[in-house]
């Protein structure tokens, strides 16, 4: 269940909690594919980091209900 969470009184969604750890996660893994050369094999770079930041959420997300 997705709660808000409290921050010395101010209430924050837990999902922009998670976005933003999401948006972190992509961002390392974006250097890596970049450092390794695979964006070569890609069609359309901002696409596929969009598609990279959205399954990094779904995986944060999933993981922190199991944790919860």
């Amino acid at each position: 269940m997705m709660t808000d969470i409290d921050l010395y009184g101010v209430f924050v969604p837990a999902l922009l909690v998670w976005a933003l750890v999401a948006v972190l996660v992509s961002l390392g893994l974006r250097r890596l594919i970049g450092a390794l050369g695979l964006y070569r094999l890609v069609w359309h770079r901002p696409l596929f980091d969009l598609c990279l930041t959205l399954v990094c959420l779904g995986v944060v997300v999933s993981l922190a209900g199991r944790l919860t």
